[in-house]
């Protein structure tokens, strides 16, 4: 019998088939919910929507960090056929103002310490929008339960579910519009991937206004049945920990979380037991190869390395299970979707081995943008396939490449420059936790490059000792001609770095 991909499908599935399986638990609270659970919180979240006036269809927000509530409202409002909007508790007040208007919401579910910047963000904006707060870790959403036999609108696979908004490196944010299919497809995906099943378990680690975090931590449990560990925020003094004691079987990363682990304790040496993890998946970011390599030496797991994009629901290439068939310094084969490489200028296919545009096409790639048709028409196809912004190339054995974003390639007297090779090169130095390079105006050659760096706890070097070491590794023509000493990255997120906001910071280029 074929399973119709939708949210509410693979819940009633799981509810029926495993009702007292857990499905999610919460570490702060100790509260643990359940599959028949889930089920039943979808439906009452639904009825008490229902009841605020709301339709199918209808954007619902909610502005919360992980936890038990969190997960039930972004599963139970996709369940009872409506658009779920979970707000980056990063963002701005300007970018958050535009974002609740921009999206349509119809209400909002606050955290009691995010209230008072919702009222700000929300001021200027002339439609009712109703406010509910609401306890991350509350056992209940609501004291009234509905009957699970109550009737709920019909949810089909193109119905509309979730609206994530881009981290909006350059104005305001576009909002990505994911239908059932797409989430659902990102869910199988993952699963079918990683080789999971019901006795798996992941650590959520990332925040769930993320992609990653909602699709291959929230959703891919629903396809394969397995459970979610989901504290309220990342923090690496207590990541191992929660590994050993709930007995996770996988951990979902991105490279910025992986550098902060790297700079911990081990775990082993505490008496923690991390031997049940079968692998780390690392994504949303390119992961340098030397702490690729660090991290498994250390901890003794393996890192599958992936790539994916919020318009492609997640997940979009992998490396393969076999740790033997992985390619070190790059995401993988596509996986689910096809995946080509283009010339950014005329549009005709590359051979293997050539670098242009890296193009995707499948049932994981989004609806299209919300209210945009101009950058709908501009990403999106006609026949499918999808601009992903990305330079790379395909090599032989279908392994994806990725050197970087078609913006913030680095042309310097002409010359094309992927920032990524000169943060590999500063990431070799011992005293460099993080590093991040980027071009900048320059009378001579158009361009010239800077980069900003983040030392490790203890370590000390100087801006000149960093660029005489970059120019024994890569030569005068690559080394920095600016390197800024930060005490942290701008990043989205996903922790992704986001390098145009680099330039507000460097000397000379603010805004």
């Amino acid at each position: 019998m074929s399973i119709r991909r939708t949210i509410r499908e693979h819940v009633d599935r799981r509810a029926t088939s495993a009702p007292d399986r857990p499905y999610l638990l919460a570490p702060e609270s100790g509260l643990t919910l359940t599959y028949a659970g889930l089920q039943r919180e979808s439906h009452s979240l639904t009825h008490h929507l229902l009841g605020l006036g709301l339709r199918k269809g209808d954007t619902v927000s909610f502005m919360l960090h992980n936890g038990y509530q969190a997960a039930r409202l972004l599963i139970g409002a996709m369940y009872g056929g409506f658009v779920v909007q979970p707000i980056n508790l990063l963002a701005q007040r300007s970018q958050l103002a535009y974002v609740l208007e921009h999206s349509d919401t119809r209400v909002v579910f606050v955290g009691h310490e995010y209230r008072d910047r919702l009222a700000e963000a929300l001021a200027p904006i002339d439609r009712p929008i109703h406010v509910v707060p609401i306890d991350v870790d509350a056992d209940r959403m609501f004291a009234e339960e509905f009957p699970t036999a109550n009737a709920l609108p019909e949810v089909d696979e193109d119905d509309a579910a979730l609206l994530m908004y881009t981290s909006g490196t350059t104005g305001m944010p576009k909002g990505c519009l994911l239908s059932h299919r797409n989430c659902v497809a990102g869910g199988e995906f993952t699963s079918r991937a990683h080789r999971l099943n019901e006795s798996d378990r992941v650590l959520c680690a990332l925040p769930l206004y993320h992609i990653n975090g909602q699709i291959v931590t929230a959703v891919a449990p629903l396809v394969h049945g397995g459970s979610v560990v989901m504290p309220h925020r990342f923090s690496a003094s207590s990541f191992w920990r929660l590994v050993s004691d709930y007995r996770c079987t996988w951990i979902n990363v991105v490279p910025t979380i992986i550098a902060y682990l790297l700079n911990g304790a081990d775990p082993r040496a505490s008496g923690l037991a991390i031997e049940q993890v079968r692998f780390c998946r690392s994504a949303s970011a390119p992961l340098p190869p030397e702490q690729h390599r660090a991290f498994e030496r250390r901890f003794g797991i393996g890192i599958i390395e992936t790539f994916g994009m919020t318009e492609t629901a997640a997940p979009c290439f992998t490396n393969p299970y076999e740790p033997e068939q992985r390619k070190i310094g790059s995401p993988g084969r596509a996986f689910g979707n096809e995946a080509k490489v283009i010339d950014p200028a005329s549009g005709e296919a590359r051979p293997l081995g050539q670098s242009g545009e890296i193009m995707v096409r499948g049932d994981n790639v989004m609806k299209g943008y919300y209210k945009d048709a101009e950058n709908t028409a501009r990403t999106l196809q006609a026949d499918g396939w999808m601009h992903t912004g990305d330079l790379g190339f395909i090599d032989a054995d279908g392994f994806v490449f990725v050197t970087g974003r078609i913006k913030e390639l680095i042309i310097k007297g002409g010359e094309n420059i992927a920032p990524r090779e000169i943060d590999e090169a500063l990431l070799e130095h011992p005293a460099v936790l993080e590093a991040a390079a980027v071009g900048v105006p320059d009378a001579h050659y158009g361009q010239d490059i800077a980069a900003a760096v983040v030392l490790k706890p203890g370590f000390a070097c100087t801006a000149e000792e960093l660029k005489a070491f970059c120019e024994r590794e890569l030569g005068r023509y690559k080394t920095p001609r600016t390197v800024l000493l930060l005490h942290e990255l701008p990043k989205g997120p996903s922790g992704k770095v986001q390098r145009l906001k680099l330039l507000e910071l460097l000397p000379g280029q603010g805004r």
